[in-house]
């Protein structure tokens, strides 16, 4: 033993004698003794030794005391810490799936469109089995996003289980450089001759270019005459808050409050306001399209629209991934990516496990929501290929653009009778 492990642990196994002296004790010295004393029995009796290092112990306690937590909280030793730095700082290949655990499954949130894993037709809720032939049962999601990652041009093997497959299904998915466009599919939707002209944007997540992307598109909608707009946030998983701030913010005044934190420490206490912008809200009747894979920067957006009584929410409710994490390196390298506050909306309704519920109850349903994900994959298909798929039926979008013209025919009427 080194000789400063051995004075710490000797020095543990001294504190009972330096008296803590009730059962209500709430300092973690008590706890460190049995920790210590486990640590030692490994040390001395474990079979393998080559796994029985302090440093390997005290890693393998940290990452289970963590993972314990909840989904989101987890260890990175010095590797894992210095990737994730890495990663924040340059492009990476990947599959474009934003993966998360629900039920203690390694599921899939949403792909994202344009990307290897959209392509090759993963849907939300696949949950993985296996990731290059290894279980991926019991794996965090740093490990997770570590095997799924890899230089460009690589190949991924995916076992999948989808609900309604009596059998596992296989993917080979090659990695990307993960880089598309976040607003699509900019247009004004087919209508009756003669009825308002309703606008349709999809944002499909929130990047550094999503609010710029997204100011020009409404820009050009109003130009063609646009009377009001649906925003598309289904399968949206979220991305930067930032982003997400400035979405909201097209539709709301400066200064309005869009969210706000809070946590156990008074620092974890924040509250999330529109920047100061160089115009007056945008001000036509919106309707918001969400799902059960619209997650956390999108929930944000919905949750804030909804309070504030300026959009009119239609789908299913939202994912429920409402919570912030702050990272805290240790003297060694190593870091911990820790849970320290929840988000919530304007009229202080939990984010976090709940979700945002809609004003008008659309669900789709695996099977619809299968077809309206190849209807999107269609679209990136060459002009031939397009012509040759079947068109889907999207009745939550339809719903949503009947709501608006009804709104919109009303207040026409209203001004007439005037």
């Amino acid at each position: 033993m080194r000789p400063f492990a051995a004075l710490l642990f000797a020095f543990l196994l001294t504190l009972p004698a330096m008296a803590l002296p009730d059962e209500e004790d709430v300092s973690p010295y008590r706890e460190m003794k049995t920790l210590a004393r486990a640590m030692e029995l490994v040390r001395q009796d474990y079979v393998d030794e080559s796994k029985a290092g302090y440093q390997d112990l005290t890693y393998n306690a940290l990452r289970g005391m963590l993972s314990e937590l909840d989904p989101h909280s987890n260890f990175m030793d010095p590797k894992d810490f210095k990737g994730m730095q890495e990663d924040t700082k340059s492009e990476f290949g990947g599959l474009g799936i934003v993966v998360g655990i629900k039920k203690d499954y390694l599921t899939i949130v949403a792909p994202m469109e344009g990307t290897p894993g959209f392509r090759a037709g993963l849907l939300p809720g696949d949950v993985i089995l296996e990731i290059d032939g290894k279980t991926a049962k019991k794996m965090t999601m740093n490990d997770a996003v570590e095997k799924l990652r890899g230089e460009p041009g690589t190949t991924v093997a995916l076992t999948i289980g989808r609900e309604g497959e009596t059998k596992p299904m296989k993917f080979e998915i090659v990695r990307e450089i993960v880089k598309v466009p976040s607003v699509r599919s900019a247009r004004i939707l087919d209508g009756p001759k003669g009825a308002p002209r309703i606008g349709y944007v999809r944002v499909t997540q929130f990047g550094e270019p999503t609010s710029g992307e997204f100011s020009r598109a409404l820009s050009d909608l109003e130009k063609q005459g646009m009377d009001g707009l649906i925003l598309d946030l289904r399968f949206n998983p979220g991305g930067l808050l930032s982003s997400a701030i400035d979405v909201a913010g097209e539709f709301l005044p400066s200064g309005a409050l869009v969210a706000y934190t809070e946590g156990r420490s008074p620092a974890a206490a924040r509250s999330y306001f529109v920047p100061e912008k160089n115009h007056e809200p945008r001000s036509y009747p919106l309707a918001l399209l969400v799902n059960s894979s619209s997650a956390s920067g999108s929930e944000i957006v919905a949750g804030a629209l909804k309070d504030t009584g300026r959009a009119l929410l239609i789908g299913e409710t939202t994912f429920g991934k409402g919570s912030v994490q702050s990272v805290v390196s240790l003297p060694d390298g190593s870091a911990v990516r820790l849970t320290t506050a929840k988000y919530f909306t304007p009229g202080k309704q939990l984010i976090h496990g709940h979700g945002v519920t809609p004003h008008i109850v659309a669900p789709m349903g695996r099977e619809a929501e299968a077809a309206l994900l190849a209807a999107r994959r269609k679209e990136e298909l060459p002009g031939a290929e397009k012509q040759t798929s079947p068109t889907f039926y999207d009745m939550p979008l339809r719903r949503a653009a009947d709501a608006l013209r009804g709104t919109l025919l009303y207040k026409q009427e209203g001004r007439a009778d005037r």
